[in-house]
């Protein structure tokens, strides 16, 4: 069944995600046109991305760098122009942290296909965004290996799921004790040992803040109570999630670690395609696959974050916030490891949180807890 080219534009097409995206549609290039890319600071590769796929509309954030594009014949857009836009069909969210907020918004709106990457955006609005894309009918499509796992194990079923069960690779520290975790360099943060990620997720990932923010994701994804989601460490990362029925049921998704194949699924939905640059598992060098549950002394990150969600309000907003600055500060060696842990608590702990908050009360939580991770880290 082919219904002519789906028309996609990719905000965030130079980071980590973006790229496989671009990826997955050099691959398939009868099925997938890219219109738009949208881009931050890395205007080298966006200029070759530019010349690659010829999209019709752009944005970028350094205006200055404009004098690098101009040999291409595109449209500059906006983030929530690019997003909304009419010659769009589907949207990739995968710009890092609250920068995707606002474009997300913008295409549900539109009544658009969102293939969102970004968890700040479900995690700290997802009541606004489930809301609004009940009422424009849009669809979002799950990119995370975890919620695109959950998702494929859903479809098909006619009665809800009584409990998912999201897997963790563990990242690079999940042997480790708290006086090893105190010494972790950056260098050793980076280096995670399933996944190619950007370096703020890959972070998170090793912090399983990561998982926190998709038990929350999870949450209103699927509809389904916070308390109903579990986290299992899985460290061969084959099994991306379960899903466990009313019967005691168990279904799972199995693939190698590699995101084209959440990415491309979310594309293509409804659809299936083959694609001959995907892995596939060699099921004779697979010995064995071990789960074991997750230690909150190691992970305390892991527990805010399930804590946040529980509370509700502005208390997720605040979360990804606080400890998208503490990475920020950890990325910059300016703290230790454990110290982003310790002041995403520190802030969580005086925050007045806000019940059903509108989107200004969302951004303005955001915005104090960036200004109070700034005070604590300087003493102030």
């Amino acid at each position: 069944m082919n219904h002519g080219k789906k028309r996609i534009a990719v905000l965030g097409s130079t980071g980590s995600i973006g790229q496989q995206t671009l990826e997955v549609v050099r691959a398939l290039p009868d099925r997938f046109q890219v219109v738009g890319l949208a881009a931050g600071k890395n205007t080298a590769l966006l200029a070759r991305q530019i010349k690659e796929f010829k999209p019709e509309f752009v944005c970028y954030q350094e205006q200055k760098t404009q004098a690098h594009l101009t040999d291409n014949e595109y449209e500059l857009l906006s983030l929530e122009e690019l997003a909304s836009h009419t010659r769009v069909d589907t949207v990739v969210i995968a710009t890092a942290g609250k920068a995707g907020l606002s474009p997300t918004l913008a295409a549900i709106r539109a009544g658009k296909d969102v293939a969102l990457a970004n968890k700040e955006s479900l995690v700290a609005a997802g009541e606004i965004i489930t809301r609004e894309a009940k009422l424009n009918s849009a669809r979002i499509l799950p990119v995370d290996s975890e919620h695109s796992a959950i998702w494929q194990c859903l479809r098909g079923e006619t009665q809800p799921a009584s409990q998912l069960i999201l897997t963790a690779s563990g990242g690079p520290f999940h042997q480790c004790s708290l006086a090893q975790l105190n010494e972790v360099t950056v260098e050793q943060a980076l280096k995670h040992p399933s996944w190619q990620m950007g370096s703020k997720v890959t972070i998170d990932s090793a912090t399983l803040m990561n998982k926190g923010l998709e038990i929350i994701e999870a949450h209103w994804l699927f509809d389904i109570p916070i308390d109903n989601i579990s986290v299992l460490i899985h460290p061969q990362s084959i099994i991306h999630s379960m899903v466990e029925f009313i019967d005691g049921s168990v279904k799972a998704q199995l693939s190698c670690p590699d995101m084209r194949l959440p990415i491309q699924y979310a594309l293509s939905y409804p659809e299936r395609l083959a694609n001959p640059q995907l892995p596939r598992i060699d099921w004779s060098n697979i010995k064995a696959l071990k789960f074991e549950s997750p230690d909150f002394d190691i992970f305390p990150c892991l527990k805010l974050a399930i804590a946040a969600g529980r509370k509700a309000g502005t208390y997720p907003a605040v979360l990804c916030a606080a400890d998208e600055l503490a990475v920020e500060l950890f990325l910059s060696r300016r703290i230790k490891f454990t110290d982003i842990a310790r002041l995403v608590e520190q802030v969580l702990d005086k925050h007045k949180a806000i019940a059903n908050p509108t989107l200004e009360e969302i951004i303005a939580a955001d915005d104090w807890a960036r200004e109070k991770v700034s005070q604590l880290n300087t003493g102030g």
